[in-house]
């Protein structure tokens, strides 16, 4: 027998399982240990060193165990994207910043009901992505 029992599509399945199930249940601990000597992301370009205080070094520890809990929290909301995270590796695309954001949900604030993630293949140039952006954004709005 040559053909494979399973397909592309078996792969990806069970990677995304694979990456959801390293992904949920984080170890508090664990979390701490990670940013001990990670750089905090917004201070690198307020010093001249371009790595920036890292978050052992800036917090004493009670304002250390609050930004712990808080990332605790914000992995415990954070949404199952494994599927897509697998099919843009898969496919040869990467993630970008662009976003697209459509309506707010009434009475909560500034929440979007909508918001689009764009990934690109990565010999797109950074114009042609803000390009395409734009240009789907036109025709999204002129059609709601």
């Amino acid at each position: 027998m040559t053909e494979k029992p399973y397909t592309d599509d078996d792969l990806r399945a069970e990677a995304a399982r694979q990456h959801y199930t390293a992904t949920t249940d984080p170890d508090f601990m664990g979390i701490g240990e990670q940013m001990q000597d990670s750089p905090i992301e917004s201070t690198t370009a307020l010093v001249d060193n371009p790595v920036g205080p890292t978050w052992g070094e800036a917090l004493g520890d009670d304002e250390f165990e609050a930004a712990q809990r808080a990332i605790d929290d914000l992995l415990g909301q954070a949404v199952d994207v494994s599927d897509w995270a697998i099919s843009l590796g898969a496919d040869g695309l990467e993630p970008d910043d662009h976003t697209l954001q459509l309506g707010v949900d009434p009475g909560s604030g500034d929440q979007p009901r909508v918001r689009m993630h764009f990934a690109f293949h990565p010999e797109m140039t950074s114009a042609d992505r803000d390009s395409f952006v734009v240009e789907l954004s036109k025709v999204v709005l002129r059609n709601l």
